[in-house]
């Protein structure tokens, strides 16, 4: 089966013996393709400390698995020490929307808090209520294919990977179809904010957006209070754990994470899956023969082209890991998921795309109590929409070379053209 493999050396300046990496995140070089570097980093220092943002990373599938369920480590800081205490700056008044959002958000969040909301939104993402809704999501892939169809050409993203997850978390929510465009738009502006160092232009339109998106959803919100319905919005404001329910906050902030990242990863997940298929020349109807052929390509596929390549945690104490690496109480440190779905150490030839693959699990959906959620959900999308996608047109191929954003972060296309016939 034709495969792909690294063609081009990495822009990273390593020095193995101090561990430090110089690396321009913004060099096209390295987002487009960051598998060279992975690879280069591997060889030389799977942790490193990465001059540019002044932090340890870590991309050994070992270390970085174990780094996400070390409960020495946590996703905020705040709760164990002050701005005062860590030296932080106060926050900024122009991000009061956003970071507001942030606060309740069931991403940043740690126990106690943390178990008690996953709790109550856990139950609608159990693999049998994900499994109930594959007629649905089929019958939507093949809807949104027959609107394209018949032109021959189609710009993938906008008309398909973005529709699918975006109406499927928009259904389960119960949120109206027609605001997708919106939710859509909200979104976007939002997951720029994750990016390293955002501008300042982009951090108000990011509060721009968290303002509208909170606004819209607390009438939602309110709008369900009086009109319960079977969606995951009335469950969780109706659903109690220990005697208490969501507050208005919670269950806003949750809602949002919810709707960006049940869509946002997704759709990068299925460009970045499609153009590999065609990059590499792989057979189709090889690759989504069976179920368990279309689990592996399903599977691959994340661990090849990864959509999210970091997870951020902060360190609670002072910590001294087992390879000598010191920290101190609020440092932050960089899991790098994709470059641990790369390590040799745990992959055999992990530089090179094979759709047969069975080595065990990645990490694309993390680990730990930060476990992706939605990760049932997803799975179930791209093991519908790909087979479909392919089956429908099966002369299909790239009409452009597809180029990545400008965007580490996310590693997600700026557009995928494809063409047919």
């Amino acid at each position: 089966m034709p495969t792909a493999t690294l063609s081009a050396p990495s822009p990273a300046i390593i020095d193995a013996a101090t561990r430090r990496v110089r690396l321009d995140i913004r060099d096209p070089a390295f987002y487009r393709d960051p598998l060279p570097t992975y690879a280069a980093l591997h060889a030389a220092c799977p942790a490193f400390y990465w001059e540019e943002p002044g932090q340890w990373f870590f991309t050994g599938y070992d270390q970085v698995n174990a780094l996400l369920r070390d409960r020495r480590f946590g996703r905020q800081i705040l709760h164990v020490a002050t701005r005062e205490e860590l030296g932080l700056p106060d926050p900024k008044p122009h991000l009061a929307d956003f970071d507001r959002l942030e606060h309740h958000s069931l991403l940043e969040l740690e126990p106690p808090a943390h178990t008690r909301l996953r709790t109550l939104v856990n139950r609608a993402f159990i693999s049998r209520h994900v499994e109930a809704l594959r007629p649905e999501i089929a019958a939507l892939c093949h809807r949104l294919i027959d609107g394209f169809e018949r032109d021959g050409r189609v710009e993938l993203l906008k008309t398909y990977a973005e529709i699918v997850p975006v109406t499927v978390i928009a259904r389960m929510l119960g949120v109206p179809l027609d605001m997708t465009p919106s939710l859509l738009d909200w979104s976007h502006r939002m997951v720029k904010m994750y990016v390293f160092n955002p501008s300042e232009e982009t951090e108000h339109d990011a509060n721009r957006a968290s303002a509208e998106f909170d606004a819209y959803l607390r009438g939602i919100i309110a709008w369900k209070r009086d009109n319960p319905a079977d969606d995951l919005l009335t469950h969780m404001i109706t659903s109690e754990k220990d005697g208490e329910r969501l507050t208005d906050d919670e269950l806003v902030s949750t809602a949002v994470l919810l709707l960006n990242a049940g869509h946002e990863a997704t759709v990068h997940q299925l460009g970045n899956a499609v153009a590999t298929i065609l990059q590499t020349g792989a057979d189709p109807a090889a690759l989504f023969a069976d179920d368990t052929a279309t689990e592996r390509t399903v599977e691959e596929c994340m661990r090849y082209a990864a959509p999210l390549h970091i997870f951020q945690r902060h360190a609670l104490s002072d910590i001294e890991l087992e390879d000598g690496i010191t920290l101190k109480k609020g440092d932050r440190i960089g899991l790098m998921l994709a470059g641990a779905n790369v390590d040799p150490r745990r992959f055999s030839d992990p530089s090179t795309f094979r759709p047969d693959r069975n080595e065990g699990p990645h990490l694309s959906f993390g680990a730990g109590i930060h476990f992706c959620i939605g990760a049932p959900l997803a799975r179930l999308e791209l093991k519908l929409s790909l087979p479909i996608l392919f089956e429908r047109l099966p002369a299909l191929r790239l009409a452009e070379t597809p180029v990545f954003k400008d965007s580490y972060h996310f590693h997600g296309l700026e557009r995928l053209d494809l063409a047919w016939g």
